[in-house]
């Protein structure tokens, strides 16, 4: 569930948005009243989005994006406001903002473009996915194009799938990794017998990275597989 925080001082407004955006874009979104609450909670938690009113009381939304862009120059942010002069938009993009919405403005419309924004960065992020091919994992370095895992003057051949598995272990390092991804992003069908198969692969990639005790490859149960590197 993709987490999103919106700051804006309207009571009645912010609450319909909060609402409606958990029921039908079926988000985490927390609201915030003004630009110094807003910024709190962002420096406290990670955002997957930000939507910010302009017009607030102690900081507003185009001082609360300039901080934010000082900590995170990624995190997407669509600036809302009853603004429409072409300056405002300026500097809503000037600041880094990625999008602008003038009030009043349609949900629908904002739930679009906020599935726009976080398509774009999905799709971001998978394009340097694929650029990645060498990863350390504590003591040891997978070079995921030559198939080879090293530790000191030994190596470890893999198989075409053990590389493809320990790649997307690699990508998701410390987070969960589902049965269902992996299996789909490898042999394109979660069906028994490929699960049983991925299995029998697992258990020899911990094999080989046994070497080091602080990298781990655990169960989650109900879930999948979790790469622990201390």
């Amino acid at each position: 569930m993709k987490k999103i925080l919106l700051v804006e001082d309207d009571p009645n407004l912010g609450l319909l948005l909060q609402d409606y955006l958990q029921l039908k874009g079926k988000f985490d979104v927390v609201l915030c009243k003004d630009g110094e609450e807003g910024l709190r909670s962002f420096t406290k938690n990670n955002y997957d989005l930000l939507i910010l009113d302009v017009m607030m009381p102690k900081k507003d939304g185009f001082t609360l994006g300039k901080d934010v862009r000082k900590i995170n120059s990624q995190v997407p942010i669509i600036f809302a406001t009853a603004k429409g002069m072409i300056e405002d938009k300026t500097q809503a993009f000037n600041l880094g903002g990625d999008d602008y919405i003038t009030k009043p403005f349609r949900i629908e419309e904002l739930l679009l473009r906020i599935n726009a924004l976080l398509k774009r960065v999905s799709n971001s992020d998978k394009h340097e996915e694929e650029k990645q091919t060498t990863f350390k994992i504590g003591r040891y370095t997978f070079e995921y194009t030559s198939q080879l895992i090293s530790i000191g003057d030994s190596q470890q051949k893999l198989s075409t799938k053990e590389a493809e598995l320990l790649r997307l272990l690699c990508l998701r390092k410390n987070e969960v990794l589902t049965r269902e991804e992996a299996l789909l992003n490898i042999w394109h069908d979660d069906n028994y017998f490929n699960g049983r198969s991925m299995d029998v692969f697992l258990s020899k990639i911990r094999k080989y990275l046994k070497d080091d005790p602080n990298v781990e490859i655990i169960n989650v149960h109900g879930r999948g597989y979790k790469l622990l590197i201390n």
